[in-house]
């Protein structure tokens, strides 16, 4: 059963791949009772990120859709249109990751749909929001991080070409950026009862990473640009080559930088003028930078994280995907988790990253078949028995099993 704060909400989300689906999991990890729909004939593209497959099933997909019932709908036949209305005229919230207008020419849109159901949160996720010049501009994580500066702050440094986050960062964080709207806008309509419309964008997403190099723009400097792993207002803060890995460095404030000297056993760093605060460190970052080197390639990564542990310094290894899901911290805070699918058989997700004391987030249920669960959310929109079997035998929906 559905717990979690959000126990009770109904969520319908008409959305693919990333984003739409990355808001749509963590409202179904906070109890929420989302109803994934999948637009027939192929169902969301994911289910076609292949391989890796477990026992023939997308992983990618998996990943994404657990905790969702699912429906898969025509949305080129006017009754799988109809009968998609009906669903979110019975809903909370709706989300979608169309490109503007797509929901408007199906009788979809924002205002068809607040005309049906005033107190419906309707949650838009595009590639550049709803307004401003770029609005009907098709959007992806790549165009994105491009235009929004993310791509001229990540890489090895000047000279060098320009390099995406290795993360899909503006789906991930548009998806997170749109729950946290819905759960503002639900607020609002527990006061008022009135729905409203969430409107964000995989551009805005970008945009809120580049805090720190806005700030320096916007106060009259250059951006650094991309810098490798140190950071643009403070050093040392990046990671080093030990002598058998890499270590990140966390010791960008005075206190933090006695430390690391100590540790390295580096007095004459700590006299230098060239580093004698933040100011110097960084308008010398890059002799800094070889000065530390030198002395972290002397040991392993393993005897400089004893030394850091011993003196209180932050630091800690650069771990592959397969050493974080190994890491203890990881299982400790129960970011792996595991489901039991009916055609996949045992399969293991990320866990969700937001813990709450009175009414925890869960992980309930797999990912859904195409259409799983089409027969008992149409029951649930009013369809009679006779109603949803003519739906299937027409084509306009599939039901599994």
């Amino acid at each position: 059963m559905a717990t979690g704060p959000l126990a009770g909400l109904r969520v319908v989300e008409l959305s693919h791949v990333m984003a739409g689906p990355t808001c749509g999991m963590m409202l179904a990890d906070l109890g929420a009772d989302v109803v994934k729909v999948e637009r027939l004939p192929r169902g969301d593209d994911t289910r076609r990120f292949v391989p890796p497959e477990i026992q023939g099933e997308s992983a990618a997909f998996m990943m994404m859709n657990r905790n969702k019932r699912g429906l898969a709908v025509n949305l080129r036949s006017e009754n799988g249109r109809i009968a998609l209305r009906r669903l979110i005229g019975t809903a909370d919230v709706f989300v979608e990751n169309y490109r503007p207008g797509a929901l408007d020419e199906m009788g979809l849109g924002y205002e068809a749909m607040r005309k049906d159901n005033p107190a419906l949160i309707y949650c838009s996720i595009t590639g550049f929001g709803r307004t401003g010049p770029f609005s009907n501009h098709g959007g992806l994580d790549l165009i994105a991080q491009g235009m929004s500066g993310l791509m001229s702050i990540t890489g090895e440094g000047p000279g060098r070409p320009p390099v995406k986050v290795g993360a899909p960062m503006t789906d991930i964080t548009a998806g997170i950026l749109a729950a946290m709207g819905v759960l503002a806008a639900h607020v609002h309509r527990l006061a008022t009862g009135e729905g409203q419309l969430v409107d964000t964008s995989l551009f805005e997403a970008g945009i809120t990473h580049t805090y720190w190099q806005s700030a320096i723009a916007l106060a009259g400097a250059a951006s650094p640009g991309a810098m490798g792993s140190a950071h643009p207002l403070s050093a040392p803060y990046q990671a080093f080559e030990t002598a058998d890995g890499w270590i990140t460095v966390g010791a960008a404030n005075q206190r933090n930088w006695e430390r690391l000297n100590r540790v390295l056993e580096a007095g004459e760093l700590l006299d230098d003028p060239r580093f004698v605060d933040n100011a110097a460190r960084m308008a010398h970052r890059l002799e800094l930078e070889a000065a530390l080197s030198e002395h972290f390639r002397r040991r392993s990564t393993a005897d400089w994280l004893a030394a850091f542990e011993a003196a209180g310094l932050p630091g800690g290894p650069v771990l592959s995907i397969e050493e974080m899901h190994e890491h203890p911290q990881t299982r400790g805070r129960a970011m792996l988790v595991a489901t039991d699918h009916l055609v996949a058989g045992r399969v293991e997700a990320l866990g969700p990253p937001v813990k709450l004391s009175a009414t925890p987030a869960n992980v309930r249920r797999p990912a859904p078949r195409l259409g799983e669960h089409t027969r008992t959310v149409l029951a649930e929109a009013g369809y009679g028995e006779d109603e949803i079997e003519a739906l299937v035998a027409a084509g306009d929906v599939v039901a599994a099993g």
